[in-house]
């Protein structure tokens, strides 16, 4: 009886470890693209807070991170899955604003099209002209 039981958790112990290793994994590639994760949101990094992705970066530390985010007036804790648009795309320009000579950090760009629409490369926010 107690065989059985250990046998049926084994399975389900392996995928949980196979689980984590893959969202460890995806969030280590993320940490390498500060920008697109803050913009796009992919399913590894919604649970992940702000400060510990920008925290991954070289030369970031809790002070310089503290300084950004309430500057922007954004918690340090708040999960980037729970970022509004607005936020977002304030944090993005913020970090390109003060730090433009990081790589992972792309400038939005106006796009215009024949019909005047209005798009922000790099946003979700796009305004009919």
């Amino acid at each position: 009886m107690g065989d059985t039981a250990t046998v049926a958790a084994a399975p389900q112990h392996l995928r949980a470890l196979e689980q984590a290793n893959r969202v460890r994994l995806a969030r280590a590639e993320l940490k390498r693209r500060v920008a697109l994760v803050v913009l796009d949101c992919p399913w590894q990094a919604e649970s992940m807070s702000i400060s510990d992705l920008l925290m991954s970066q070289r030369r970031w530390g809790r002070a310089r991170c503290r300084r950004l985010l309430v500057s922007l007036g954004i918690p340090e804790n708040k999960q980037i899955g729970t970022f509004t648009e607005r936020q977002r795309s304030a944090l993005v320009t913020g970090l390109s604003a003060r730090y433009p000579e990081s790589p992972s950090i792309p400038t939005p760009t106006p796009v215009f099209d024949a019909e005047h629409h209005f798009e922000m490369i790099g946003s979700h926010a796009a305004v009919a002209g």
